[in-house]
């Protein structure tokens, strides 16, 4: 199955790399991991790659590679788990994720659980594998000990012992291209400090505020401690359901694994949790008018308010710009482009500052108000986003904006004087940065 290899920038600037795989127009699933599996060993073994196929029958799967590990920046320096909830809410946004259900694999289930109890509203079902609610329940600290001590001293012989651990009873050629995978996915300094992460976190007092209905497994071939790590999970989550299912470890098992998760998730669907709507617009290759838009001052409304409380308001009026702009004809280009803002594309300047006041509005109204610049020009459609010139320059037109100012250029003032019913102030000529030649721009005010 061919997939996409898409990035996005977590909240402390680490880039975070996922693959996108199956039909955009279903619900989507996003899966966290265990930090010992990556995208590179999904694609190329045969085994994982029949579980990616096997859950994307009839749905969008969305699979993330750790911070530190596969595709993901390798330089990071906080693996805690408030930060890979943040890996997790970065990739969501950045794909403008309304509602969709979560799976997580061992440690990776950690995250999912924090986020489920954090961000109630989102989840429509919640998938655990092989999940415990203390380190110390999956990692005795005689193991940690003896694995770290091997980690500086044999990485070679590690990453061996950790794959026979986590694939005790896999067949013998599922282990040798795990323990392959990890000499090229991960450095032994980013291992030590996931084996202290995987033994370290306790996730047992965000339990009780998972809302979203749970499915807790545990496939066969772990022992008794994860058994019963794994039952007292679900017992402490208020909707929740434990079953263990035939096999030899996490996705060694992948037929079943993928069956069950498909019939759970399905529960009830009897149509699709998103109806396929209009066809997409083409995004055009040609002249095309531009406009930016992106939130003022964020990072001192981050201080003020809290990130929870920040992120919250800023998703919700993301979704209600995008729909602004969708209504009025506008395309808004996919995933986050420009720190907490949008960009969209429209075919008239008229349009694009219509769109531009509604949105205006609905950033004060929501107290995040926004910087916005239109410019008009050639572009060059590739995929679903466009680029060149014309882009950078609304770009930083946008950049120069007051808050609650829509600036636009000399070429888009001359397109709309007589169509847009509104009068422009001169605010003279600006050095944009990277840009070669001074731009000429205005401020629109209603009549």
């Amino acid at each position: 199955m061919e997939s996409q290899i898409r990035f996005c920038t977590s909240t402390d600037g680490t880039r975070i790399a996922y693959a996108v795989h199956g039909d955009a127009q279903t619900m989507p699933l996003v899966q966290v991991n265990s930090w010992l599996v990556t995208h590179g060993l999904s694609s190329e073994e045969d085994n994982f790659q029949s579980h990616v196929e096997g859950l994307a029958q009839g749905r969008r799967v969305i699979s993330i590679d750790r911070r530190g590990v596969g595709a993901s920046a390798r330089d990071v320096h906080d693996l805690s788990l408030d930060a890979q909830v943040s890996d997790l809410a970065a990739v969501v946004d950045q794909l403008s994720l309304q509602q969709f259900d979560l799976a997580g694999w061992v440690d990776g289930a950690a995250i999912c659980v924090a986020y489920a109890a954090q961000y109630p509203g989102r989840l429509a079902r919640l998938v655990l594998n092989a999940v415990y609610p203390r380190g110390e329940n999956g990692w005795s600290p005689k193991v940690v000990h003896s694995l770290l001590e091997l980690i500086n001293t044999n990485w070679s012989l590690a990453r061996r012992m950790m794959t026979d651990i986590v694939y005790a009873q896999a067949p013998a050629e599922l282990r040798h291209a795990q323990a392959a995978a990890l000499r090229d996915a991960v450095s032994p300094a980013i291992a030590a400090e996931y084996v202290g992460f995987m033994s370290g976190y306790d996730i047992r007092s965000f339990l009780p505020h998972v809302q979203a209905p749970t499915l807790v497994f545990r496939p066969h071939g772990f022992g008794a401690a994860i058994i019963s790590a794994s039952r007292e999970v679900a017992t402490q989550i208020p909707d929740a359901r434990f079953v263990v299912i035939g096999g030899s470890g996490p996705l060694a098992d992948h037929g079943e694994t993928a069956k069950r998760i498909g019939q759970f998730l399905d529960e009830g669907r009897e149509v699709p949790m998103m109806e396929a709507g209009p066809e997409p617009r083409s995004l055009p290759t040609g002249t095309a008018v531009i406009l930016f838009l992106d939130i003022a001052g964020s990072t001192e409304l981050t201080t003020k308010l809290g990130d929870a409380a920040y992120r919250e308001k800023e998703r919700d009026l993301d979704g209600r710009l995008r729909a602004a702009i969708t209504a009025a004809g506008g395309t808004p280009v996919e995933g986050k482009v420009l720190g907490d803002g949008v960009m969209a594309v429209f075919t008239s300047a008229r349009q694009a500052i219509e769109v531009a006041q509604r949105c205006r509005d609905l950033g004060n109204e929501a107290g995040l108000p926004l910087h916005l610049g239109i410019h008009a020009g050639d572009v060059v459609r590739e995929g679903n986003s466009v680029h060149g010139g014309t882009v950078q320059v609304a770009a930083r037109v946008q950049g120069v904006a007051e808050p609650g100012e829509i600036l636009v250029s000399d070429i888009v003032r001359g397109l709309a004087r007589t169509s847009a019913g509104v009068t422009f102030d001169d605010r003279g000529e600006h050095e944009l940065k990277g840009i070669a030649e001074p731009q000429r721009l205005f401020a629109v005010r209603e009549e």
